[in-house]
């Protein structure tokens, strides 16, 4: 590991108890965003540690598929494994040269000359947990749990790049990602969360664009309030956190009243025909507000595909006693395909692909040998309770990765895994790898920033790994 540059270390104080859980919607509730212990100096001089500053301002889309998808019924499918491998569904000729993925994805077979695939990731992250920890850390999470105990990259690069005169907040989660967080950089640089389903009459994201003008005014009288006693303080102020509330503070205030922001979240301005071909359910409205959001200028957003469109159990973790693996995978894949397919096609016709990373994955992929136990229940993609039926189980030693846009060269297939798909024969990626190459994009050098841990201790945000060549961005 190369040397850290010491000048780059956060000096940060505890922010209290890992146990509380903040939500920004629930200080935005009050108009404030939140207190982060960080100053605007320490900010200015991480992002020009980082470079920044100096690079074009790159965005990601992570679409996450809680639960871990089947790489062998999606990206990395094995017609010739045996038969207790291989599954019932054929892999297919796609739109590059000798690129082969399951017949479930279609859409996907016309634009594989929009995207890359990834097929040799690997970590040692057993558990839901661990692999989604594992993969957004870098860290070698092994015990279970809820929240990580280091920061994932999202949150870092918020952090990073923060700016508090935006009026859109620069990380949303459509929702945010299971199990991730912000840990000890503070919750401040958590994701703004709208939770739902965008394709419901219902749908609506409380807090954004106050459209009534007594209540701007109470709460602009509520701040300029809360600013004169703080004044009182200003000099006593030697850590520059006043000014650092005051920054936050402002950001919130933006997103509460400002008619851009409402107008990025609005997805009744956006035409029927688009709305259909994205696909008239949680999944492809998700992506549409999605795309709306980094075309705004929000620079990071996760998505979540979770729910009913799932299957049974509402998520891709098709052990047998949850799910039928191959009814649970058929049963899905149209919408995937759809809401997957359309995203990359949309920002390409737009020239988002050029600044805006679409990266599709779960926290592993699925045990290549298929198992068998009975149901615990009948739903959609299970049979009735007892009935014995397929299953694949957590398998970290080989996931496929989806990469589109952010300026790399598309129609790739990088690393391989064996005839049985059950690991890496070629180019094995770790998580380090994974998230250098995440970073690179991002314009955040990796190498020269760390921050103190709740006890101290400062943790390298990058434990190892190093750039994918194929999947950085040209020129």
């Amino acid at each position: 590991m190369q040397h850290r540059d010491d000048s780059v270390l956060n000096d940060r104080s505890s922010i209290g108890s890992r146990a509380i859980q903040f939500r920004r919607r629930e200080f935005l509730r009050f108009g404030l965003a939140g207190f982060s212990a960080m100053s605007l100096p320490d900010l200015l001089r991480l992002r020009s540690a980082s470079g920044s500053e100096k690079r074009r301002r790159t965005s990601i889309i992570m679409v996450w598929l809680p639960g871990g998808a089947s790489h062998l019924e999606t990206y990395d499918p094995k017609p010739d494994a045996p038969a207790e491998f291989r599954g019932p569904y054929n892999a297919i000729k796609t739109s590059v040269e000798g690129m082969h993925i399951s017949e479930l994805l279609p859409r996907h077979a016309q634009n594989a000359h929009r995207f890359s695939l990834l097929r040799s990731v690997q970590h040692s992250g057993f558990c839901h947990q661990q692999g989604t920890q594992q993969l957004l850390t870098g860290h070698p999470v092994l015990e279970l749990k809820q929240k990580p105990d280091n920061p994932d990259l999202l949150a870092i690069t918020n952090l990073v790049r923060h700016d508090a005169q935006r009026s859109l907040p620069n990380y949303v989660g459509v929702p945010p990602i299971n199990y991730s967080g912000a840990a000890y950089i503070g919750p401040t640089y958590e994701p703004f969360g709208v939770f739902g389903d965008p394709s419901s009459p219902e749908f609506s994201v409380p807090n954004v664009g106050l459209t009534d003008a007594s209540l701007k005014s109470k709460l602009e009288q509520r701040i300029d309030l809360r600013q004169r006693f703080d004044r009182l303080q200003r000099d006593l102020d030697q850590a520059g956190s006043m000014r650092a509330f005051d920054a936050f503070e402002s950001q919130a205030m933006n997103l509460l009243t400002s008619n851009q922001t409402k107008d990025a979240f609005d997805l009744s301005q956006e035409s029927d025909a688009i709305k259909d071909r994205y696909g008239r359910n949680m999944w492809g409205q998700r992506c549409l507000l999605a795309r709306r959001l980094v075309e705004a200028g929000v620079e990071i957003v996760t998505t979540q595909f979770d729910g009913s469109l799932c299957g049974r159990v509402g998520n891709w973790d098709d052990h047998a006693v949850n799910h039928n693996v191959f009814e649970g995978m058929k049963y899905r894949a149209p919408f995937y395909d759809q809401a997957v397919s359309t995203l990359i096609e949309d920002l390409a016709e737009r020239g988002l692909d050029r600044d805006v990373l679409v990266v599709v994955t779960g926290e592993f992929g699925r045990t290549p040998r298929i198992s068998y136990s009975p149901s615990t229940g009948e739903g959609i993609a299970s049979a009735p309770a007892g009935t014995v039926q397929p299953g694949r189980d957590h398998w970290p030693s080989a996931t496929s990765i989806l990469f589109a846009g952010g300026g790399i060269d598309p129609g790739q297939v990088v690393g391989a895994t064996d005839r049985r798909g059950e690991g890496p024969v070629d180019q094995l990626v770790s998580r380090g790898d994974f998230l250098a190459t995440l970073y690179r994009h991002l314009g955040v050098d990796a190498e020269r920033i760390a921050f103190n841990n709740f006890s101290g201790r400062p943790i390298p945000i990058l434990q190892d790994g190093k750039p994918i060549p194929q999947l950085v961005a040209r020129g």
